[in-house]
């Protein structure tokens, strides 16, 4: 088969279409016939060397795909059968043309829906849903503040919270992004490069601030995110897109409001038993979401939700499409289409 490759760490330059031996699903797998997969940033950290893939997962990029289902391993439940339209989160591979996945990580594809729009669902999706429910717990009427509100898990996030019946505020970084954002459904938005996106959602809770705040930035934002955190607010750090290094009194500030720093990563770690907890952590968040947002993809049933797809891109430009979110100008999921 072929897929996405690299053979050394480096630039987008490094990668090309390679030919590798097609995986065989093993106990309580499924394997899956891919169509279209999505581009995430731990896939551009993975390419310079800076996130490795988990023991035992594939070194393929991909950590999402959409498809069918092309053979069962032993031990299967029978839940899925050959030729059923899927999509799953995975810890690699998605970029190629199979990849085998755990039966309990994959999610029936909604009716009338692309796979090339399926495969901007997965990882952005369940990443949003497991900040706002699993980790922070949003509530109704809770305003949440969704920093790269135009990314992916942004454009997710927004349309969850409502889905929540709570207020989403975002940032970003262009007013094309932000009219993208309103039209998802955020109640305000700020261009984090020409104002204090502290001040101004103050100004719009009226000195009150946000409950929640989700963060893919870091360090530099720790001092506004602060400023504008409500009094026993979540502050859930899922990516350090600036670094990680805080100069200041964080600790006092954050004791002041009582409020509480989570941190959360959707891939598994290295050791064996955390990596069981953390496949059983992934079934449980998959069952949950196809049980409680799914539905909501399909017609019929209001809100109805939308996966943001900005561009698509053939498996053979990998590189281009690596280059394109480095630039950081996409709004919603950049897909990457898998040759038949």
């Amino acid at each position: 088969m072929f897929a996405a490759y690299f053979d050394c760490p480096g630039g987008p330059e490094n990668l090309y279409m390679k030919e590798v031996m097609k995986p065989d699903p093993g106990e309580g797998e499924i394997l899956v016939k891919v169509s279209a997969s999505a581009l995430n940033r731990a896939d551009l950290l993975q390419r310079r060397g800076k996130y490795p893939p988990p023991k035992g997962a594939s070194d393929i990029l991909g950590l999402e795909a959409a498809g069918s289902v092309a053979g069962l391993g032993p031990g299967c439940s029978g839940r899925w059968k050959v030729g059923d339209a899927v999509m799953a989160l995975l810890s690699g591979g998605g970029q190629a043309q199979y990849v085998t996945v755990p039966e309990g990580f994959l999610m029936p594809i909604p009716k009338d829906m692309t796979f090339i729009q399926a495969a901007a669902i997965p990882e952005a999706w369940l990443t949003a849903f497991q900040l706002l429910h699993f980790v922070g717990k949003v509530q109704e009427g809770e305003r949440v503040l969704i920093h790269a509100g135009a990314s992916g898990v942004g454009m997710a996030a927004i349309q969850l919270v409502r889905l929540a019946k709570a207020i989403p505020i975002v940032t970003a970084g262009t007013q094309e992004k932000l009219e993208a954002t309103a039209n998802a459904g955020a109640a305000a938005g700020f261009n984090y490069k020409t104002e204090d996106f502290s001040e101004k959602v103050l100004e719009f809770t009226q000195g009150s601030g946000v409950d929640i705040i989700l963060d893919c930035v870091g360090g530099s934002y720790w001092e506004k995110n602060l400023n504008c955190l409500n009094t026993d607010g979540r502050w859930i750090i899922y990516g350090l897109l600036s670094g990680g290094e805080v100069h200041g009194d964080l600790l006092a500030k954050l004791l002041s409001k009582r409020a509480s720093i989570h941190t959360s990563m959707l891939r598994s770690r290295d050791k064996e038993a955390s990596i069981v907890f953390f496949s059983q952590y992934k079934e449980r968040l998959v069952r949950a979401f196809t049980e409680e947002v799914l539905p909501h993809f399909s017609g019929g049933i209001s809100p109805r939700l939308q996966p943001r797809v900005d561009s698509v891109y053939p498996l053979h430009a990998i590189a281009e499409a690596h280059r394109a979110m480095e630039e950081n100008k996409n709004i919603g999921k950049i897909v990457i289409e898998i040759p038949v």
